[in-house]
């Protein structure tokens, strides 16, 4: 018969929810604690047990998860309890900046914790479902000894190296992407309001504009990692151009010109570097670089 792990979940707003819910419905059992205890009711009437402290809920088994409002957070959970953490491996789905992930994990070695930081990039109610993506980072024999037990989360469960930092790094360059692609969709519907077009007429031009240029992404990284960025399709001196467009269309308009301001300023910052010539990807060499 199959031994399911004890897990101990901490934290349980919504996501830390999904999270022992998860655990509970793939056979593990699992130990939860919240500061309001009553956000534990629905999970102990599925078969969770509610640790009557902090202290219990960490020394109730060798994995504890936490997922808490941020690292300050996490910290003076965990400060008083150090003694407890001999041993045991710590995984912290908590949202937080690459140092704070590396600062963590230095604290944890030093109390004889194996940390691996991790992100959630999915919603609360994908937890568990194949459409669930998370990812780890830090020890790796400390995620292959708890793989099986994480990817009751999620089977898209990912080990990305042996830096702790490297988890919240991937979450934060996907916001990135989610904000660049969310605000061009408000910029275009902006436009388009302008002539009476609803944003739901537009939306399925967006969503197939924005796959075609998702195809694009794959030849971008090999220039970005190469250092060479050949115009392949039209040159920065193109780009620019249209973004002159967008600026003076939006303006013209009444819309906000902010965004494409934005952009036309970095792009004019890569022309004067002498990247006119080059493809779009040479705009890496500006995102390098502080403002």
């Amino acid at each position: 018969m199959k031994q399911h792990t004890p897990v101990t979940v901490i934290g349980l707003g919504l996501m830390g929810q999904a999270l022992a819910g998860a655990f509970l419905r793939a056979g593990h059992p699992t130990t939860v604690w919240n500061r309001t205890a009553a956000k534990a009711d629905a999970l102990v009437s599925e078969g969770a047990a509610l640790a009557p402290s902090a202290r219990d809920a960490l020394t109730a088994g060798p994995l504890v998860v936490l997922c808490v409002s941020d690292y300050t957070a996490v910290r003076a959970l965990l400060d008083p309890l150090a003694d407890t953490l001999n041993g045991r491996v710590l995984v912290n789905l908590t949202s937080g900046t690459s140092q704070d992930a590396r600062d963590t994990a230095a604290w944890a070695a030093r109390h004889g914790a194996a940390y691996l930081d991790g992100a959630i990039l999915a919603v609360p109610p994908a937890i568990g479902t194949p459409d669930a993506i998370l990812v780890h980072s830090g020890p790796g024999e400390a995620f292959e000894e708890y793989e099986d037990v994480l990817r009751a989360l999620g089977e898209s469960t990912l080990h990305l190296g042996e830096d702790p930092g490297l988890s919240s790094l991937y979450d934060t360059a996907v916001l990135a992407l989610m904000w660049s692609i969310l605000n061009g969709f408000l910029q275009g519907a902006a436009l388009l309001g302008t002539a009476g077009v609803d944003a739901s007429a537009f939306a399925p031009f967006a969503k197939r504009a924005a796959g075609t240029v998702t195809d694009w992404l794959a030849g971008y990284a090999e220039q970005i990692d190469a250092g060479a960025y050949p115009a392949l399709d039209s040159t920065l001196d193109t780009h620019a151009a249209a973004m002159d467009h967008l600026v003076h269309e939006s303006e013209s308009l009444g819309v906000s010109a902010e965004l494409p301001r934005f952009l036309n300023a970095l792009a004019a910052r890569a022309l004067a570097d002498g990247r006119g010539g080059d493809g779009y990807a040479a705009m890496i060499e500006q995102f390098r670089k502080p403002a």
